[in-house]
């Protein structure tokens, strides 16, 4: 059986190994106490040598196993971020972009040709009012009218309100 006194006195050559092996205070000392608490509740499987030298071989032997024990778990999980680091613990819900996207495109599709044309060479494609002219065959002032009217008939169908109906005057 290992006495405490034997354990306590061995504790510091533990924390220096332990310290010079990870570079990390903290993980060596979390490493010292589950060196620790393997000897415990495996000290009846210790056998001492003749003149008691054999206690700090087995500790620094349970130590070096759970050492590449714990290496091979880090390899194969993730790296460890820091909670500081870490940025937001949650992301927005998505949802919502998504059935906003969605009204969006619909709405976009009740639009008269024309209009919608206009809206997405001059709003999608950042086409400047005469590019958007000359891709389109008409004056100016046709696009910026087409795009005005657009814009208002987008604005009021994602706000819910109904739009009368185009009449064409011949």
């Amino acid at each position: 059986m290992i006495s405490r006194a034997d354990l306590l006195s061995q504790i510091p050559g533990l924390r220096r190994y332990a310290r010079a092996l990870l570079r990390d205070a903290d993980r060596a000392d979390d490493l010292v106490q589950d060196c620790l608490e393997r000897a415990l509740g495996r000290g009846h499987l210790w056998q001492p040598r003749p003149g008691g030298k054999g206690l700090r071989g087995w500790l620094f032997t349970i130590m070096h196993n759970l050492h590449i024990d714990q290496a091979r778990r880090r390899t194969s999980m993730p790296p460890e971020v820091p909670l500081e680091a870490s940025g937001p613990l949650a992301e927005p819900a998505r949802q919502t972009d998504r059935i906003a996207l969605g009204e969006l495109a619909a709405a976009m599709d009740r639009l008269p040709d024309d209009q919608r044309q206009v809206l997405l060479l001059v709003g999608l494609e950042g086409m400047s009012y005469r590019d958007a002219a000359d891709v389109l065959g008409v004056p100016i002032g046709t696009v910026m009218s087409r795009l005005a009217r657009g814009r208002d008939r987008l604005r009021q169908a994602l706000a819910g309100e109904s739009t009368p109906p185009l009449r064409r005057i011949k």
